[in-house]
């Protein structure tokens, strides 16, 4: 039997208690909330957990918790741009060292951003994650926040 580390347990942990939140209503916006809430007060080391969404051909944020975030992000230029247009995961261990990267907040050291996509994927958003501390992110948690972003779109 695969031995799981801490971090992914916790991820495990984490999905089964919003999935008891997330089923008291179908709305997308409120279950995204919520995710964002629990993963913020629950995960060390999320100095910023937040949500993007396009608008019209613009990244605007739509919910977060943290510090106060850029309102409204430089088109198709840092990390979250990056995970829309690929349409995959970024991490980042260093936004030092990440070409274009927007500073929103200084304390930022890393970050991982994950597209959000509809039922039919779509990509509509992001889910973007910052650290105050370098390399705080791999792919445990790529793993454990795709399977947690699975609820925004579970039959409701």
């Amino acid at each position: 039997m695969e031995k799981i580390s801490k971090k992914s347990a916790k991820y495990n942990r984490l999905y089964e208690q919003i999935s008891r939140y997330v089923v008291t209503t179908p709305d997308r916006w409120a279950r995204l909330a919520t995710i964002e809430a629990v993963l913020h007060h629950k995960m060390q080391t999320f100095f910023w957990t937040g949500v993007y969404v396009l608008m019209e051909g613009e990244l605007i944020v739509r919910s977060y918790q943290g510090p106060v975030a850029c309102q409204k992000l430089r088109q198709h230029t840092g990390v979250c741009w990056t995970a829309i247009d690929s349409g995959k995961t970024v991490i980042v261990k260093n936004v030092a060292e990440f070409p274009g990267h927007i500073a929103c907040n200084s304390a930022t050291k890393s970050e991982i951003v994950l597209p959000l996509k509809d039922e039919k994927g779509q990509i509509y958003g992001c889910l973007d994650i910052d650290s105050d501390q370098l390399s705080a992110f791999d792919e445990e948690d790529e793993k454990g926040l795709l399977k947690i972003l699975r609820l925004v779109n579970e039959d409701k």
